[in-house]
């Protein structure tokens, strides 16, 4: 009995050590600050994906844009599009996305139903030409540019952002744009 308990205590402590771990690597985003004032009509348009920390709905794309356009009802269309470099053939997810706060980079962006995520514009560089986008924990980061490329010092000086939050920035994955 005395050792089927310190079995269990052993096990939840593995468990709850764990679970802290995989907590402290996926760090939320609560303590970063999001691009105030932020001009949302200025945000609009296409964007081109320079980096993007890779995950499931992203994986193997290329050659990655971003369109912001205001609908009717003042939600925001979202169409990313990608070339499936396994697949060779055009992936595009169309989604919308809301405000979280008024006048602010803090926004809710959703690809299925009535489920959103946070979408973080916590950096604008060149008035409005480039932005560092982090998503709801170092899981999710994005550098956009409105062209192909971006100045090796906006991109360095995002990279050492990203990193002072905690983002493994070496794992980034930089899509063509041939």
């Amino acid at each position: 009995m005395q050792r089927k308990k310190i079995l269990l205590t052993a096990g939840a402590i593995g468990v709850g050590s764990l679970a802290y771990l995989a907590l402290q690597r996926k760090k939320d985003t609560d303590d970063i600050k999001v691009v105030t004032p932020f001009d949302l009509n200025r945000y609009l348009g296409r964007w081109y994906e320079i980096a993007r920390l890779d995950f499931v709905h992203e994986k193997n794309l290329s050659h990655t844009t971003a369109h912001y356009s205001l609908n009717k009802n003042n939600t925001i269309k979202v169409v990313n599009q990608g070339w499936h470099t396994e697949k060779e053939e055009w992936q595009i997810a169309e989604g919308k996305a809301k405000p979280r706060m008024k006048n602010t980079g803090a926004l809710k962006v959703s690809f299925w139903g009535p489920f959103y995520d946070e979408y973080n514009v916590v950096e604008i560089a060149g008035d409005y030409q480039y932005a560092l986008v982090f998503g709801r924990n170092t899981d999710y980061m994005w550098i956009l540019s409105r062209e192909k490329t971006i100045p090796d010092i906006i991109k360095q000086y995002f990279l050492l952002k990203a990193e002072s939050f905690g983002y493994q920035t070496d794992k980034l994955v930089w899509p063509a744009h041939d």
